[in-house]
């Protein structure tokens, strides 16, 4: 099964709102938040650190944004600052966009009441790992049936360290309507922690770790209807890059060409902008900057090769607001 936030998410279509890098929760091992992120209160939507309302709103519409992840940190240690965004997101872009906050934490009926009211449409509880398998009759059996009273839609999210039958039985008495077992992974903040508790990368992988896709796990839970896998390969090969297609779509000028992977390229010419007026080059086809001229890579080559131009560079970036370089290939 996959929930309406996940289907967002496949499309590329759910922005990632960051609201506070501080947790309770600080045993963790497999924790992956990396310096710039842990024991801040900085705001970060998607990769962008976010300075005003306004931020927010441009990143959203940067990358047309279907709905809004909300993550941290425990969100639910900020709830003034998490129920403000809430509501600047369901007032800019209304009712249809769709919201699902991640938490380690229970929080408690005025929580869920204050979430559901500021506009969260779905939470995902990730109960702590020393609670696997011993939830029922807890504050985490309760809080399932309390979000749900008060309006949200309850599931899990949890890694995929190990099978547990207990989360299926929650699906199965209908107090939570779905479980993402995401992939375990190794991360810059998490890497020598796993490490330490025995854990190694998969062979030829960046992140996955090894026994991730255990037949124990993908048997016993991810066959389940209301639980969905996903795996380390599915989070960059379709949710990271369809966001950047997104984006690269929506800024693109009429020269740049969006690759598969959703950066952009086009070429960069250090030549006076009269050059290009004089050869006739069409507007829509070159933009002028401070010290260089943009265009259109095909152009450029041709330009280069026919001596209208001396040399020049293709560039390939990725559309996010620092547009990080992601390589450049000399024409001469």
């Amino acid at each position: 099964m996959i929930s309406k936030g996940c289907e967002q998410c496949a499309k590329g279509g759910k922005m990632v709102l960051f609201v506070y890098g501080y947790c309770d929760q600080r045993d963790c091992f497999y924790c992956p938040l990396g310096e710039n992120r842990k024991n801040v209160t900085d705001v970060y939507a998607n990769e962008r650190k976010v300075e005003s309302d306004g931020d927010v709103i441009e990143e959203a519409k940067r990358m047309s944004a279907l709905g809004t992840s909300i993550t941290g940190g425990e969100p639910q240690e900020a709830m003034a600052k998490t129920c403000r965004y809430l509501e600047l997101l369901k007032d800019e872009f209304g009712e249809d966009h769709h919201t699902h906050l991640y938490t380690g934490i229970t929080g408690g009926r005025e929580n869920m009441r204050r979430l559901s009211e500021a506009g969260l449409d779905e939470i995902r509880f990730h109960p702590p790992l020393e609670m696997w398998g011993e939830m029922h009759g807890t504050e985490w059996e309760e809080i399932l049936h309390i979000a749900r009273e008060e309006g949200l839609t309850p599931a899990f999210e949890i890694p995929g360290i190990r099978a547990e039958p207990e989360f299926l039985e929650f699906l199965d008495e209908g107090a939570a309507e779905f479980c993402n077992i995401n992939e375990f992974e190794m991360s810059d903040g998490n890497y020598r922690r796993m490490q330490e508790e025995g854990f190694e990368l998969q062979d030829d992988h960046m992140s996955a770790v090894e026994g991730s896709k255990a037949d124990a796990i993908v048997s016993e839970m991810a066959s389940h209807e209301k639980v969905y896998f996903c795996t380390s390969v599915f989070k960059d090969a379709a949710q990271h890059r369809n966001r950047l297609k997104r984006m690269a779509k929506n800024i693109r000028r009429e020269f740049d060409e969006v690759t598969d992977d959703g950066t952009l390229v086009y070429g960069k010419a250090f030549a006076d902008a009269d050059r290009f007026e004089t050869l006739g080059v069409p507007e829509e086809f070159y933009t002028v900057k401070s010290g260089h001229v943009e265009v259109a890579w095909w152009l450029l080559e041709e330009m280069v090769e026919d001596g209208d131009l001396d040399e020049g560079e293709i560039v390939e970036q990725y559309p996010t607001v620092d547009g990080t370089v992601v390589e450049r290939t000399p024409v001469a």
